[in-house]
């Protein structure tokens, strides 16, 4: 009802109703959504008392009937106001249903003992008895006769007593569960309760005339079952005329059947009475005709057919049955006609075997039969007779009128020439083709597709599928315990036993997808494992039949029965709640009248064929009649004429076409009228509209934009494949846009910037024209899917529409939250709520700018708006994906309190953003952020608690990581000698512990790998356990290599790389098992988890055999070359798959990395040359490093997002190559190691050769990668750039410190307004930029050179040149240093932890490493260059900077010297003492000032050594 207000809103002209409902909705929707929080806690605290509430209510409906029935017995038994005995019949059917399905479930939950949802099935149950109570009131009410009053009050009465018992066994069960006494009295109580229902709905007014015709149908049909059927003393001739008599009268009942189930129960009790004697009837007939039967299979085939005919004619009864209980039922009303055809069709088969007739007789009869039938189908065309869509229909229809164009030709051709067999085939042919024609005369769709009809839906479930399935399900279980049922009608009746249960269990579970009903859910999926174990039982049953095909075992199956039809019947009960029930269609008086032409076609067709037929039939015995000919040539041109107007009509009337062809002439209206606004507004001419506020406008275009993006998705399904909805969506759509057109030039009145008006217009117009053109294509598409042409454009227009959309919306949202317009937001938050109410969080509003700056307010409010839109729609897929009910209920819940809290935030904001100097509001608006962020971390605890074990495989995949990193440090000290053994340990005592912690490893990994298909908790039990074991394992590993000795670092080496393999490899798996968790058995991501695995038990059995080959002096370096050719195997593996890596690298860091390949290579030839097991294992853990680094970097460089995808695609081939001959090499040297010979050994040249080439290829490919900006990274020149940029890099980074240390309102030049510390602040912030920008000078004058030539970027004479390059690094390395020194030095000044000469000597060092920088650019470089006087620039700009700051910190000192005061004592003594103190201070420190002039020499001295010639030099000059 929310809904359907909202999206009225728009529509309404009267702006105070529109606003007066646009508010009734929004605290409608408010008051809901407080209502089913508190029922939602109502029934958390209530839920135990369900169950004693539920058997309150029953025992109080007992009584109830009871006074009923005395208030009956006396005579003052009234009905109410409106009750009907049509009504109330049909009220008891449907409660009836009810009660059984809230039984089947109170049922179903009892047995597996959840007492909350069996709480809440007691209740549904207890609901369903008081309609059924008030339902049998109104019939008894109703009923004059008195024994038939008191009968429906006593079985209704003992309902109600059963249902009691039902009840309190219920209860007694839920305290005792799984025991088997209680389940068996449960079932038992549970079968009375079911019969006693049925007795109730057999006590309505015509329903004990149908099971009066039933019975009758039953005991006639007994005669069949005898072996032998006498000869009646009529001749064979007269049994075949009163068979065809007897037939037609039975088809002729069977309509009327069909007729008076729709009429009154007097109809009905009419007509099944009438169709009970018409049966007995036929089957004495038929019966009559077994006897003249010549032979016993003849008789038997009679026979058999007579029983069909039994069987389809109780089917018609139990639906007509049916039906009269739920008129208004379609899945029953289909099910009834086609229980009729079913009955016509046995019919038809049994005249056709049993008349001996002329040629082409019988087959008329059959058509006449058929034609009589189909005709029904026309007197009721308000429902669906198949799932064919209109394009569909029509492409039948003339499929159809074609076959039967031929078979009218046929059967006048034919009749006339007297050849009769394919007379009478003309005549089958043309009776299909017209109950074709009348099938697929799609008056129906055309009906529904009027605006004011509204279509039936589909229910959850189709009560007749299941019926179906139960009645061949109970037939194939009746066969399989039949003594007679011979071995191959055994394992046919598997067949369809398995067929029927996979059917019903897949409609289970699509009907658990679709309901949001929990306890429905529930419900089906337990059902439907309850089919599948009984049905499982039941195959295995069978199969042991099958082998040994004994009494026994026929037992043991027939045993194996009784579950599956129990099951099946549970099932089959609760799927026909009325609840789960399809809804009939409703045709406006409009949708009727534009059906009639086709009804009227279709009807004239069908009599003028009966017609023809009854004609063609005379002819066919007599031909040369005249007058006959000229009728069969009247009805011929009728029948043509009427299937021409058929077609015409059915083109005319297509759905959707009219709507379209209005919908297009609004939007045309549209759009002129937004060009008139616009022009008006171009000419500051548009009036402003005063009867509305701005926020009104804005919020009905909002709401008219948002309804017309909800329609684009179902007017283009509409228009691709279902023509009957077309004609609605369009409709309901173009209604959104003359609100939308009005409010658009409204708002645009209100703006007083012109670039706005005309955006808001043109974006508006925008939006029209995109809905035009879509309209334009979906009227051509017209619903017909297989029109290919029309889609792609369909596709396009509906992409355009939906851009304008999101455009026109985004323009709504940033004008709203500028304004802090907060309806539309509180909206789209609500909308989302119920959304995944229907059916990754994080979202944090910083509220502390409320405080500073308000006017942001609008777009944050805006941001959490759409975080929350996503939030709602991904929680709804983790609730309905959630491993039980509880959880999705519980996140569902908490978002929506989250939801509640957001709007309630919004709110706030926009009121700030009105009032910014509200303190109140400030006050609400942050505690409602603080309420926001505690719903959050409610969601977030949800969410964790319903994925336990993927959070698990996190947390320990990180716990891996760490344990690898730990093992590369061991590695680390192992290398470097330093992993020495604890106390006289031998690797003999660790041995043992470390095959036994593998072992238990590998039990880990067969549970983590089943742990991914099986529940969150025991995931994360198998995830720990994991971890637990890698880390004990990781341990002990460690200890054995350290019990070794430092003394043989290689062997340590080896055993740690083995159990790192193996934590690699259990990190990768744990990562595919948290990525396969709840996926099915077929996804990729499962393929993956089982490789992985695969690879885990590869590593752990390296490790194994490691273990145990590491003391064996004659084995060990084989065994460490084989676990490194695995180790290879695997990197290259994962160097071969297409994922990026997580991050990139550089060409020059690729080929530092080729150069330990070419190492590697020279080891491993050598080992292969030597065969001795020191070398091999020296050779094995240098070639898996060196390996694993160049994989590495070489997948890291070719993804590099400036390399070309052939360069990156050819670094990778050449990697893989070089990896794979490396390995090859490998592969050979383990060969030469197990049988040594030398031509073996001739060979290992051959493969390092092509090793080499790779290495080769690979370079290459590095220097392709960087292509014209190619540089060698050992050219002393490029080192000197790098250097250059790295120092200007230390110098910012300086700098950033500086500006961290006191923030500052405005840039300050120092001078003598500031004091002390923010002299040195602002000097020290001038001296490191300056540096900074005379270091990145330095660099631009270090390319220019090159480029000039006079440094070579490969010099002649590199000695040269790479003095010249180191003066320049070692300069700016200078001037890196002292920037440094002298930021630190500021920052202790101004914390008054260091002295003003500390700071003045670290400025002073600054101004000279600068001039040391000029000089070593001044060098080589040319003096008038723009580049050179930028780096004189620079350099004077440091020095002033520097100048500065010695000024302010001397002048510092000095006014500090100046302030301090001497305090001379009077006394003689005590003044004397003072200078000797004074005096020997001054020598001490002139001693002092000597030895640090003596230390600053030095350090030049020594400095001096190690400067470039031309340095030194220009220093000596300078």
């Amino acid at each position: 009802m929310v809904t359907a207000a909202k999206a009225t809103v728009p529509t309404i002209s009267d702006q105070a109703s529109a606003m007066q409902l646009s508010q009734c909705s929004k605290t409608l929707a408010s008051a809901l959504a407080e209502l089913r929080t508190a029922a939602q806690k109502a029934q958390e605290a209530c839920g135990p008392l369900e169950i004693d509430n539920a058997l309150t209510m029953v025992r109080g409906l007992e009584r109830d009937m009871q006074e009923t029935k005395a208030s009956a017995a006396e005579g003052k038994l009234k009905p109410l106001p409106g009750e009907t005995l049509e009504k109330c019949s049909q009220d008891l059917g449907s409660s009836t249903k009810a009660v059984s399905s809230a039984i089947a479930q109170l049922l179903s939950e009892a047995t597996q003992g959840n007492e909350n949802y069996t709480g809440m099935a007691a209740r549904d149950v207890a609901q369903a008895l008081r309609s059924l109570a008030s339902s049998a009131r109104g019939v008894a009410a109703n009923t004059d006769d008195p024994h038939a009053r008191n009968a429906m009050l006593d079985c209704t009465a003992d309902v109600m007593d059963k249902s009691a018992s039902l009840i309190e066994e219920t209860k007694r069960a839920i305290a005792k569960p799984g025991d088997p006494d209680s389940q068996q009295r449960l079932a038992q109580v549970a079968k009375a309760v079911s019969q006693a229902l049925n007795r109730s709905v057999n006590c309505l007014p015509g329903q004990r005339d149908v099971d009066n015709a039933i019975r009758t149908v039953g005991e006639a049909s007994k005669k069949l079952l005898s072996d032998k059927f006498p000869v009646s003393g009529k001749s064979f001739q007269e049994a075949q005329a009163n068979l065809n008599e007897a037939a037609a009268g039975l088809n002729q009942s069977a309509n009327e059947l069909v007729q008076a189930s729709r009429g009154t129960t007097q109809d009905l009790s009419k007509a099944s009475g009438k169709f009970g004697q018409d049966f007995n009837h036929f089957l004495q007939a038929g019966v009559d005709m077994a006897g003249q039967s010549q032979s016993k299979e003849d008789q038997t085939q009679v026979v058999t057919n007579l029983k069909t005919i039994s069987m389809s004619s109780s089917k018609l009864l139990l639906a007509a049955k049916a039906l009269s209980t739920d008129p208004n039922s379609p899945n029953l009303k289909n099910q009834l006609a086609a229980a009729a055809r079913a009955v016509t069709d046995s019919i038809n088969q049994l005249i056709s075997m049993c008349t001996q007739q002329a040629p082409g007789q019988k087959e008329c009869d059959n058509a006449l039969r058929e034609l009589e039938t189909v005709g029904g189908m026309l007197e009721n065309p308000t429902e669906a007779v198949n799932d064919m869509g209109y394009s569909d229909c029509i492409d039948s229809v003339m499929e159809n009128s074609k076959i039967l164009g031929e078979a009218m030709a046929g059967i006048s051709h034919n009749a006339k020439n007297s050849n009769l067999p394919e007379f009478g085939d003309s005549v089958s042919s043309a009776s299909k083709a017209l109950c074709g024609l009348t099938e697929a005369a799609g008056a129906y769709l055309v009906g529904v597709s009027d605006p004011n009809s509204h279509a039936g839906q589909k229910g959850l479930v189709d009560p007749s599928q299941f019926a179906r399935a139960k009645q061949s399900i109970q037939m194939a279980c009746q066969n399989l315990v039949d003594p007679s049922c011979t071995q191959s009608q055994v394992l046919s009746a598997a067949t369809i036993v398995a067929k029927h249960t996979s059917a019903l269990c897949n409609a289970c579970r699509l009907a658990s997808s679709k309901t949001s009903n929990p306890v429905a859910k529930r419900q089906f999926v337990q059902s439907a494992k309850e089919v599948a174990n009984s049905t499982a039982n039941l195959v295995k049953s069978i199969k042991a039949l099958d082998g040994a095909f004994n009494q026994e075992n026929r037992q043991k199956c027939k045993e194996a029965t009784g579950p599956l039809i129990e099951a099946v019947d549970n099932l089959t009960a609760f799927a026909s709640n009325p609840e789960f029930a399809s809804v009939p269609a409703q045709i406006s008086p409009e949708g009727l009248a534009a059906m009639e032409p086709i009804v009227a076609a279709a009807k004239t067709m069908l009599e003028s064929s009966t017609g023809m037929i009854q004609t063609a039939r005379s002819l066919a015995v007599n031909p040369k009649d005249p007058p006959k000919w000229s009728v069969l040539a009247g009805h011929s041109r009728t029948v043509s004429d009427s299937i021409k107007k058929l077609i015409t009509n059915m083109r005319e009337k297509a759905p959707g076409q009219r709507e379209c062809d209005d919908a297009i002439e609004v939007l045309n209206n549209c759009i002129r009228e937004v060009d008139k606004a616009s022009l008006a507004a171009i000419s500051q001419q548009l009036t402003p509209r005063d009867d509305i506020s701005h926020e009104a406008l804005h919020e009905q275009m909002a709401a008219s934009v948002q309804e017309i993006s909800n329609l684009i998705e179902p007017v283009a399904i509409a228009a691709h494949s279902d023509a009957s909805q077309l004609g609605h969506k369009v409709s309901q759509m173009v209604s959104y846009f003359e609100p939308l057109i009005m409010a658009a030039i409204g708002t645009a009145s209100k703006i007083l910037n012109s670039q706005q008006q005309m955006s808001v217009l043109d974006q508006t117009k925008t939006l029209t024209e995109s809905a035009l053109q879509m309209l334009y294509t979906a009227k051509e598409a017209g619903g017909n899917h297989k029109a290919a042409h029309t889609q792609e454009a369909l596709e396009e227009s509906v992409q355009m529409m939906k851009e304008a959309v999101d455009d026109l919306a985004a323009t709504l949202s940033e004008a709203a939250s500028a304004a802090g317009a907060v309806g539309v937001m509180v909206n789209s938050i609500s909308q989302a709520i119920n959304k995944m109410e229907d059916g990754y969080i994080t979202i944090f509003l910083s509220v502390t700018k409320s405080n500073t700056n308000p006017d942001e307010l609008g777009g944050l409010a805006n941001q959490l708006t759409t975080e929350f839109g996503d939030l709602a729609s991904e929680a709804r897929c983790a609730a309905m994906t959630a491993e039980n009910d509880e959880i999705g209920s519980h996140i569902r819940k908490q978002v929506s309190e989250l939801g509640y809290s957001c709007t309630g935030l919004v709110s706030k904001a926009g009121a700030l953003q009105c009032s910014p100097n509200d303190s109140y509001t400030k006050k609400e608006l942050i505690d409602s952020a603080r309420k926001v962020s505690e719903k959050v971390s409610h969601v977030l605890a949800a969410l964790q608690a319903g994925n336990r074990g993927t959070q698990a495989c996190i947390t320990a995949a990180s716990a891996v990581s760490g344990i690898i990193a730990d093992l590369d440090t061991t590695i680390m000290f192992a290398t470097a000698g330093t992993l020495n053994r604890e106390n006289a340990e031998t690797f003999a005592d660790h041995r043992e512990h470390i095959l036994k912690t593998a072992k238990v490893l590998v039990e880990d990994t067969k549970l983590l790998v089943s742990g991914a298909g099986a529940s969150q908790e025991k995931l994360a039990q198998a995830a720990q356990s994991s971890v637990n074991t890698i880390t004990k394992l990781a341990d002990v590993v460690k200890l054995g290599a350290a019990s070794l000795g430092a003394e043989d670092p290689e062997t340590q080496v080896v055993l740690i790389n083995a159990v790192k393999d193996v934590a690699k490899a259990l990190g990768d798996l744990i990562s595919a098992t948290k990525a396969a968790a709840g996926k099915p058995h077929d996804d990729p991501a499962m393929l993956q988890l089982k490789s992985s695995a695969k690879v885990m038990v590869t590593n752990v059995t390296s490790l194994l055999k490691t273990v145990k080959a590491v003391e064996d002096e004659a084995t060990k370096g084989t065994r460490a070359l084989e676990a490194t050719i695995e180790h290879i195997k695997q990197e290259l593996a994962v160097f071969s798959s297409p994922d990026p890596p997580p991050k990139t690298a550089t060409p020059e860091e690729f080929i530092r990395m080729t150069k330990g390949i070419t190492l590697a290579t020279a080891k491993a030839v050598a080992a292969g040359n030597s065969c001795r097991q020191e070398d091999v294992i020296a050779t094995a853990n240098l070639s898996r490093r060196a390996i694993a680094d160049m994989l590495h970097s070489c997948k890291q460089a070719a993804f590099h997002p400036e390399v070309k995808r052939d360069v990156q695609s050819r670094a990778l081939r050449f990697g893989s190559e070089c990896a794979t001959g490396y390995l090859g090499l490998l592969e050979h040297v383990l060969v030469i190691i197990q049988k040594p010979s030398h031509d073996l050994k001739q060979q290992l040249a051959h493969f390092s050769k092509r090793v080499a080439g790779s290495v080769t290829e690979l370079i290459q490919a590095a220097e392709a990668m960087k292509g014209t900006e190619w540089v060698d990274p050992e050219d002393p020149t490029v080192i000197a750039e790098n250097e250059l940029l790295g120092a200007a890099a230390a110098i910012e980074a300086a700098a950033k410190k500086l500006e961290q240390l006191k923030p500052r309102a405005k840039p300050k030049e120092a001078d003598e307004s500031l004091n002390f510390e923010e002299q040195i602040l602002e000097a020290a912030k001038s001296i490191a930029a300056a540096t900074s920008a005379l270091v990145k000078a330095a660099s631009a004058a270090q390319r220019e050179l090159v480029a000039q030539g006079k440094v070579g970027a490969i010099p002649a004479n590199a000695v040269d040149d790479g003095q010249w390059s180191q003066g320049l690094i070692s300069a700016a390395r200078m001037v890196a240093a002292a920037t440094n020194n002298l930021c630190e030095a500021a920052n202790s000044a101004v914390q008054g932890h260091a002295s003003e000469e500390k700071l003045i000597s670290s400025a002073k060092q600054v101004a000279a490493s600068t001039a040391q920088l000029l000089v070593a650019c001044k060098v080589k470089a040319d003096q008038d260059s723009q580049t050179m006087k930028r780096l004189q620039a620079a350099g004077n700009a440091v020095k002033r900077a520097s100048d500065n700051l010695v000024k302010a910190a001397q002048k510092a000192a000095f006014e500090a010297q100046d302030d301090q005061a001497v305090m001379v004592k009077s006394k003689m003594v005590g003044g004397i003492a003072q200078i000797i103190a004074a005096q020997e201070e001054m020598l001490r420190k002139e001693r002092e000032l000597e030895e640090a002039r003596k230390k600053l020499a030095m350090i030049r001295q020594q400095q001096y050594k190690f400067l470039p010639s031309e340095l030194r030099e220009d220093g000596q000059d300078q």
